[in-house]
């Protein structure tokens, strides 16, 4: 518990996906992590959506710089987040230093007039210096 406890209050986190209403599919502005080092986070938060059938899908993509093309980083997709009451909250743990320098999130959304309320936040550890 003691490591835990340590490795949270080290850790910085980063906007992947500001907290906001969403409508449409949209993509997060990559941050960068190259001065992070090992195991990472990456945490979504959304409202139950609203529409029909609405659903939201984030994951996570990489790229060697912020305006490049980005590839999904494997393993790092949500579970579907739906209509279900009480919306939801997941975590993906990766290796921050095993991803290209940037990192974004991606929510997809679907359904007839979807609506969302949703965030993604990274939380890493920087590397010492010294």
């Amino acid at each position: 518990m003691t490591s835990l406890m340590n490795a949270l209050t080290q850790g910085v986190p980063l906007d992947l996906l500001v907290p906001g209403v969403r409508t449409t599919t949209a993509s997060g502005t990559g941050v960068d992590v190259s001065a992070y080092e090992g195991m990472a986070i990456a945490v979504v938060q959304s409202l139950a959506g609203t529409g029909t059938t609405p659903t939201l899908n984030v994951k996570l993509q990489h790229c060697s710089t912020v305006g490049g093309t980005y590839a999904d980083i494997s393993g790092a997709a949500f579970v579907e987040i739906d209509d279900t009451v009480g919306g939801s909250v997941q975590l993906i743990a990766f290796n921050a230093a095993a991803v290209d320098g940037f990192v974004r999130a991606t929510a997809t959304i679907a359904g007839t007039t979807p609506s969302f309320t949703c965030s993604c936040v990274f939380v890493g550890v920087k590397k010492s210096v010294g």
